[in-house]
């Protein structure tokens, strides 16, 4: 059985946790186990999440209530997954490679002395057992790794490289039931305080739908609320690449790429972005992208669903336009 370790905040389901579930079907399938899939979400007042996740279709939900979860911490989220493994001992542990599961996980396979696949983007069947395809050296190549050792394997996806509208949905609702994990609160030996949660400038674009993002084409800090005006009309978060934060054009939180954010918005406009190799890495899991830049032979061009060449500063503005008719 796998076993999908969702997500949630303030009450909200991570839309990445549909991600983690449909690499999880995925796995199965390849491992000739179709359907074999559990998933589990933790927290406090989780019933609503565990709902919402039923119509997944998965063997089951199972949730862990616990007031100690109620915030995240390493040790909590370590706890639970680690008492839930214990109790459904399953074959592979999958999450989405999220900032939160980036802290812990490494934490829990340790614990549990077992091998750890991150920032996996593809599945394989081998045989009997699973290669997990993952990138390396910024993207440059992707590497096929054989987790070898006791299960359970533990396995992160990035995010956008499985589509969470692609996870199967079932006829009727999978069953929910509570795993009787208990949390000690005295072992969780961290306090979230105000430095712990985001920023109110910060923006999580990894949840985002739509994204305007912009590069160099955009000439000067000015010009950036052409794409500001663009970015409100489409109901959208403005975005861009390296070197416009590295300018401080925009916040460090706006950055797209590989020492940025990794996003998967359903749209991803790109206002005059070349399309360097660090920066498709963190938006390549758009379902549509439209670029837009007058340089023919930008590299952008090689992943856009569309491709516009032309100045910026004409296109935008009629974009803007008809948007607004």
């Amino acid at each position: 059985m796998i076993l999908v370790v969702a997500e949630a905040r303030q009450g909200t389901l991570n839309r990445a946790s549909w991600e983690a579930i449909a690499a999880a079907q995925q796995m199965a399938m390849a491992a000739g186990h179709a359907g074999d899939v559990a998933v589990l979400i933790a927290g406090s007042g989780v019933a609503a999440l565990a709902d919402e996740l039923a119509a997944a279709a998965v063997k089951e939900v199972v949730t862990i209530e616990a007031a100690a979860l109620a915030a995240y911490t390493s040790d909590g989220s370590t706890a639970a997954v680690q008492g839930a493994i214990a109790e459904l001992t399953p074959s592979h542990v999958v999450f989405p490679h999220t900032y939160q599961t980036r802290d812990f996980v490494p934490a829990l396979a340790a614990r549990l002395d077992r091998a750890l696949a991150t920032d996996v983007v593809a599945v394989k069947g081998q045989g009997q057992g699973l290669l997990f395809v993952r990138p390396m050296f910024q993207g440059k190549l992707t590497a096929d790794v054989a987790l070898q050792g006791e299960q359970p394997h533990l396995v992160t996806c990035q995010i956008g490289a499985f589509r969470g509208d692609t996870a199967a949905r079932g006829a009727s609702a999978a069953p929910v039931r509570a795993l009787s994990v208990a949390i000690d609160a005295a072992a969780i030996r961290t306090t979230p305080e105000a430095p712990f949660q985001d920023a109110k400038q910060s923006v999580d674009l990894g949840q985002a739908e739509r994204i305007v993002s912009v590069g160099r084409g955009i000439k000067e800090e000015a010009n950036i609320a052409l794409a500001r005006g663009l970015a409100e009309a489409l109901g959208a978060e403005l975005a861009a690449s390296r070197p416009i934060c590295d300018a401080g054009w925009l916040p460090m939180d706006r950055q797209v790429g590989s020492s940025g954010q990794t996003v998967a918005p359903k749209l991803y406009l790109a206002l005059g972005i070349s399309g360097a190799i660090q920066h498709l890495v963190g938006m390549k899991g758009a379902q549509t992208i439209v670029a837009i830049n007058k340089d023919a032979d930008a590299p952008i061009f090689e992943v856009a669903s569309y491709g516009i060449v032309g100045d910026l500063f004409e296109i935008v503005p009629a974009l803007v336009a008809a948007l607004k008719k």
